[in-house]
């Protein structure tokens, strides 16, 4: 699978560069959710601009990326929705599971609204 991944002070951009998002590709992006999530990334976004199509084990892959992301206190961004996945996502219900930006700025805007409320919240313990 060909991606690209663009690190972040503190979160990441994984986009995968392919049209579909199926079983095989889930396993991919499941390992790099795992190793970006172990080695302390706590935001992923994940930009599915050149993604047409994904099927169930792409959202699986989602759902667990979303639950790693929050047992740390992040946040698991999806961004650059096309429109069938858009519909596939409101189909399975998911598209208000998923925090969904128009933009990677509105994306980078949660995450830095999100950790500063995190830093906040540290500071009164």
């Amino acid at each position: 699978m060909r991606y690209t991944i663009e690190k972040h002070e503190r979160y990441v951009v994984i986009e995968p560069l392919c049209e579909k998002i199926n079983a095989e590709e889930a396993a991919f992006l499941k390992g790099e959710f795992m190793l970006r999530n172990t080695s302390g990334q706590r935001n992923i976004v994940l930009d599915l601009s050149q993604v047409n199509d994904i099927d169930e084990a792409g959202m699986r892959i989602g759902l667990l990326a979303h639950r790693l992301c929050k047992a740390v206190g992040g946040l698991f961004i999806l961004t650059g929705l096309q429109p069938q996945v858009a519909h596939l996502l409101k189909v399975a219900k998911l598209d208000t599971y998923f925090i969904v930006s128009t933009s990677l700025v509105e994306a980078e805007d949660a995450i830095f609204g999100n950790e500063i409320q995190r830093e906040l919240l540290e500071g009164k313990n």
